[in-house]
């Protein structure tokens, strides 16, 4: 039999034999890979949106934007149009500034741009549902419009008409919703607009009618695309034009995503986290099976480096398992975060190379830095010795025996659990830190005040980068909660397996199941007291790196509350699998244990 059809077949009657711990190990490296690779592809899906849309509505490369309608800024835009760099344009036409409401008095800033009805050469707007502007008739732009809940048929009121939408359409020679202003009269607004298209005489009548704000606009098709910046510092200067590159417009559709991929990145790096502190206690749970597993592959002749393939290649293939699907899950979820708002057209493309070799780097990490450590040990333990190997026996403190001398049965048993095992007190301590670092960080983000759209931010309309911002976070918390879950049955159980010597002992010493169980309970909740208290000076310092200036701090009650669900919930946690634990005999305890 060959080596490799030999490391496969050990490894695959492994992960029968332990399927709960492949299936945890899977799920640990899945998310923390799936967050990661969707934090790091976020910046480029957004570009290949904007190139996608661009193509399809013949985008221009430069958008001029007077401040005024006068002359003087019809003079300036015809000069551009004349510059010998310049191949095709489309204008200038007018930008009115004006307020519409729907039928369920939802409001918000709108800017009008007036168009022919015949299509030109620049900035052919792609009409996705309905068709393009008629005379009476408005078309607005598809992320408005699904903002705002209305489609073809519906009817608006701009400037206190009220017009049918007969059409919704994207473009790209704007931002994506909600920063289609881009410019205003005077310099503002700036922001927090959404664009509908009207013919150029509704555009006219409308600006007339109600002496609304109007500016000019004109789209430009350079010789080069590529060249804007030059053509941008060469006519800057000249004009009292505003200038924006295509280039721009691609950045700023990231200006919603600005604080989606430190979530995502930061949270990934969480994430990792308590993977290896789950699959480190998963591997020392089953160290002395380990042990015994590379003595009898040693006792019929298996060489040091076989059984290192052996035993590492189980949680390698796992971890490159949940790595591919984690890949997959975040390529098939990239398209809605990447593009919160429906302004975009065109298909997501997937992870890229350098996305998939950082996940799988990862993945590789967490299975490496969990299991080598184990691995080492089972292989340098003499064959003999590892055939009978039983659970590491913890030193003797007599320090420690006369302090737990005067506490309570539960605590006694507990605090001797963790001083016994300090490595593991670390690893739920960190678990339960990362927790409550996530939850501070949820808190912290909903104590926020919300800021609609509108004139005066209290529109009805939501803001679309706090709620994607809100439900990413909210959705990364819950994955760390879950992960934090797991972690803390794995610690339990494992320490329940390799105490049962001692809590058999304990338990013939006078020790009641009840108090059993409470012991390994406490051994949990020990250390998880003051993971939780560091955990909310490392939530508030963790989120004070990506929040604005001077956030609003959630109440003091929510904290504590925070960190008194945590530490119940652990408590929860623990007593399923220590009461199941403390129901084993006394005498299976002791008998498995010398067998």
């Amino acid at each position: 039999m060959g080596s490799i059809v030999l490391i496969v077949r050990l490894v695959l009657a492994d992960v029968r034999r332990h399927k709960v711990q492949a299936a945890m190990l899977l799920l640990a490296v899945t998310v923390a890979t799936a967050t990661m690779a969707l934090g790091l592809s976020l910046r480029g899906v957004s570009e290949a949106l904007y190139e996608q849309t661009r193509a399809a509505t013949a985008g221009p490369d430069v958008v001029a934007l007077s401040g005024d309608a006068g002359p003087a800024a019809t003079s300036a835009l015809a000069s551009l149009a004349d510059d010998p760099e310049v191949v095709a344009h489309h204008g200038p036409y007018r930008v009115v500034y004006a307020d519409l409401t729907t039928r369920d008095s939802t409001s918000s800033s709108v800017v009008v741009h007036g168009f022919a009805e015949a299509p030109g050469a620049v900035n052919r707007p792609l009409v996705t549902s309905g068709h393009w502007v008629r005379p009476g008739g408005a078309v607005l732009e598809r992320g408005f419009a699904t903002a705002l809940g209305v489609g073809v048929g519906d009817h608006v009121t701009i400037a206190g008409r009220s017009y049918p939408v007969v059409g919704i359409a994207v473009t790209a020679a704007t931002s994506i919703y909600p920063w289609a202003a881009q410019i205003g009269p005077g310099g503002g607004p700036s922001d927090s607009s959404g664009l509908a298209w009207m013919t150029r005489s509704d555009a006219r009548t409308l600006a007339s009618s109600h002496d609304l704000p109007v500016t000019l606009a004109l789209d430009l098709r350079l010789r080069d695309p590529a060249a804007t910046e030059a053509f941008l510092d060469a006519d800057r200067a000249a004009t009292v034009t505003n200038l924006r590159s295509w280039q721009f417009t691609a950045e700023q559709d990231m200006v919603i995503l600005k604080n989606s991929q430190p979530i995502l990145v930061v949270g990934s790096w969480l994430l990792s986290f308590l993977a290896v502190t789950g699959v480190a206690a998963l591997a020392a749970g089953r160290a002395v099976e380990q042990t015994r597993r590379a003595g009898l592959l040693k006792a019929v002749g298996a060489t040091p480096g076989l059984i290192a393939t052996v035993l590492l290649t189980e949680y390698l293939a796992l971890a490159l398992a949940g790595d591919a699907l984690g890949l997959v899950i975040a390529r098939l979820t990239v398209p809605a975060i990447a593009s919160p708002t429906a302004s975009r057209i065109g298909d997501a493309a997937g992870p890229g190379g350098a996305t998939v070799a950082t996940a799988t780097v990862l993945a590789v990490a967490v299975a490496v830095l969990s299991t080598l450590r184990p691995t080492l040990r089972a292989m340098r333990t003499a064959t003999v010795t590892a055939l009978t190997a039983t659970a590491r026996r913890p030193r003797h403190r007599p320090w420690l025996t006369a302090l737990s001398a005067l506490l309570p049965t539960p605590l006694l048993l507990g605090l001797r659990l963790t001083a016994r095992r300090p490595g593991r007190a670390v690893l739920q301590a960190c678990s339960t830190a990362t927790t409550v670092i996530a939850i501070v960080a949820l808190l912290t983000f909903y104590a926020q005040p919300e800021r609609g759209y509108g004139l005066d931010g209290s529109s009805a309309l939501p803001n679309l980068r706090d709620v994607h911002d809100r439900r990413l976070l909210l959705a990364v918390t819950v994955l760390l909660i879950a992960l934090a879950v797991v972690n803390t049955i794995t610690l339990t159980w494992t320490t329940a397996i390799e105490a049962r010597a001692n809590m058999a002992i304990a338990r013939t010493l006078g020790a009641t199941p009840g108090q059993i169980s409470a012991g390994l309970s406490s051994a949990q909740l020990l250390p998880s007291l003051p993971g939780a208290v560091i955990g909310v000076p490392l939530g508030v310092g963790l989120l004070s790196l990506f929040a604005a200036g001077n956030p609003a701090e959630p109440p003091s009650s929510w904290l504590l509350g925070g960190v008194l669900a945590t530490l119940l919930a652990t408590a929860a946690l623990t007593a399923l699998p220590a009461r199941l634990a403390a129901r084993r005999s006394v005498a299976q305890a002791l008998s498995g244990e010398t067998a």
